[in-house]
């Protein structure tokens, strides 16, 4: 279990974590997502212990996690940008590795392998990007760890290692109840794999909630109508981005289904149809109310 309290982290005068208080359930995979700027880095830096908060705590199994060489063991953190030193390989950071975390398991790495095709013995410096990442994922997952922290882990990735990466945190969270956070600006990504998604914007918390909740209270609406009608016809429904195009609207409602359909049905609308959310438009409705629109 992870729990955030009143975290606080700030780089001069600007405050890149501003209090935020949550929990991480184990066994979840949870998306961390935002604006740009919004300290989902910031926030992964200080879940994973490389930085200490400012203000307030991070508890991992109820121990704060900050120098605890406990804690520590029980998670793996994969930065946005993997450093390597020049004379790194896998062979040389499995030794290592091996020797720091109790729950390293040599069988499951030449598993792994056989999916991360690298050369041990080559310098990872001089790997492409995307190679690089497969051995940090290499080395991350041999050490069994409880608890995962990915940041823009599929930046460089080609589709099939990206479907191989969440084939195997899905295998590990299932057999080993692993909790695994991931910061992504792709939310595509997150679509088949995160069960829950926390939004940040400046620092704060705008939403922390299961991604089926989400999906409940906000709709994609696509109406049109047989008279014209301007977007004011709308008005006491908490819409998000209206597009029109002639008597055909497309709209991204906040509420209550049923409320929504009453609501819509008033209106005399020729044709209505109410979809499901991407994440991505979910991602807009939710930021949308925290002041962050689409022009």
């Amino acid at each position: 279990m992870i729990d955030l309290i009143n975290l606080t982290k700030k780089f001069d005068k600007n405050i890149a974590v501003n209090n935020v208080t949550a929990s991480i359930p184990d066994g979840a995979i949870c998306g961390l997502a935002g604006s740009n700027g919004s300290g989902k880095s910031t926030l992964l830096r200080m879940l994973s212990g490389v930085y200490e908060p400012d203000g307030g705590t991070v508890l991992i199994d109820g121990k704060r996690n900050f120098e605890n060489m406990e804690v520590r063991g029980k998670c793996y953190y994969i930065s946005d940008y993997p450093f390597f030193s020049n004379n790194a390989t896998v062979s040389k950071l499995k030794k290592y590795l091996s020797g720091i975390y109790p729950n390293w398991d040599e069988e499951y790495f030449r598993q792994l392998s056989a999916y991360f095709p690298i050369r041990h013995d080559a310098k990872i410096i001089n790997m492409s990007k995307g190679m690089q990442r497969q051995a940090a994922l290499l080395l991350a997952f041999s050490t069994k760890p409880k608890y995962l922290f990915l940041d823009e882990i599929f930046d460089g990735l080609d589709p099939v290692i990206r479907q191989t990466l969440k084939k195997l945190i899905v295998q590990n969270v299932t057999d080993n109840n692993m909790t695994t956070v991931i910061a992504s600006h792709n939310l595509r990504e997150f679509e088949d794999i995160c069960d829950t998604m926390i939004l940040l914007h400046n620092g704060d918390i705008v939403s922390n909630t299961k991604i089926e909740e989400m999906r409940s209270k906000a709709f994609k609406v696509q109406i049109a109508f047989s008279d014209d009608v301007t977007p004011d016809i709308f008005k006491g429904l908490n819409t998000r981005n209206i597009m029109q195009n002639g008597r055909y609207f497309t709209l991204l409602i906040q509420g209550d289904e049923d409320s929504i359909r009453n609501r819509l049905a008033e209106l005399n609308p020729a044709f209505v149809e109410m979809l499901p959310l991407t994440l991505e438009e979910m991602f807009i409705t939710e930021m949308g109310g925290a002041g962050y629109e689409v022009f």
